[in-house]
C-alpha cells in the first residue's frame, strides 16, 4: 500500500517514512504543498499524510484542490491543536486530524482504521434506501438520481446509515464503525458530518433521535 507524506520538515518526514516502511507501507514524499498536490493528483495513493503548515500551498488549500478531483483518504497532521484548525481541515475534506506531537502507535492505528473502513465498504457493491443509492466499489453516491461528491468520511457515514435503513444508529456506534479507533474524538464530530451531508444533499431524510443518534426516515 502506497502512502504519500506531505511534510516540509525533512527530519519528521524521514522519520514517518522509516516507521511506515517498517510497518509494511510504501512511501512517497513531498516537502511542499505544490509538489504534494502534483503527486497526489498524478498518482493513486491509498492514503495521504498531510501537514497543515506547508510552504507554497498550505495543507488546507491542498486538500480543497485535491477534493475537486479525487477522494483519496487524508489524515491531516499539524503542530497546532486549535478547534478552528480541526474544523477547517474537516470542512475541506480531511478524514482525520492528528496534532503533533503524537505517538507513532496512534498514527499507525488511525491509518489502519481508515484503510480498514474503506476496504470494508468496498466488499459490498451497492446500498439502496429510498432515493439514496450508493455504489461502493466506485465510491459513488446518488440522491434523487443525482450524483453527489462526498469525502471518504462522508461516504462511509452515509453508507452506514443506508445499510441500517430506518434503524437508529447511535453516535458511539457511528464513531466506532466510521472512525474505527479508540481515540479522543468528540461525538460533536458526528454532528459536523451529519450537517455536511444535509448541506450537500438537500432534503435528505436524516433524522436526529435526541440523546441517541441518527436514522434515515
Amino acid at each position: 500500500m502506497a502512502i504519500l507524506i506531505v511534510e516540509d520538515e525533512k527530519n519528521m518526514s524521514n522519520l514517518l517514512k522509516l516507521e511506515l516502511t517498517h510497518s509494511g507501507y510504501q512511501c512517497d514524499q513531498a516537502f511542499d504543498g505544490e509538489d504534494g498536490l502534483k503527486k497526489s493528483l498524478e498518482n493513486d495513493y491509498e492514503l495521504i499524510l498531510l501537514d497543515l503548515m506547508l510552504p507554497r500551498i498550505n495543507g488546507i488549500e491542498l486538500c480543497r484542490q485535491l477534493r475537486e478531483k479525487k477522494q483519496t483518504p487524508v489524515i491531516m497532521l499539524t503542530a497546532r491543536d486549535e478547534v478552528m484548525d480541526k474544523v477547517n481541515g474537516l470542512q475541506v475534506g480531511a478524514d482525520d486530524y492528528l496534532a503533533k506531537p503524537f505517538a507513532m502507535e496512534e498514527l499507525l492505528a488511525r491509518i489502519n482504521a481508515l484503510l480498514r473502513r474503506v476496504n470494508m465498504q468496498n466488499k459490498v457493491n451497492e446500498y439502496v434506501y429510498g432515493q439514496i443509492k450508493m455504489i461502493i466499489d466506485k465510491r459513488q453516491a446518488f440522491y434523487q438520481e443525482r450524483e453527489v461528491t462526498l469525502t471518504t468520511t462522508e461516504f462511509d457515514l452515509l453508507a452506514l446509515l443506508v445499510k441500517n435503513g430506518g434503524k437508529v444508529v447511535s453516535r458511539n456506534d457511528i464513531l466506532d464503525q466510521v472512525w474505527g479507533y479508540d481515540g479522543d474524538v468528540s461525538t460533536n464530530v458526528v454532528e459536523v458530518y451529519i450537517r455536511y451531508l444535509r448541506n450537500k444533499m438537500k432534503g435528505i431524510p436524516i433524522e436526529t433521535v435526541r440523546g441517541v443518534g441518527y436514522r434515515l426516515g
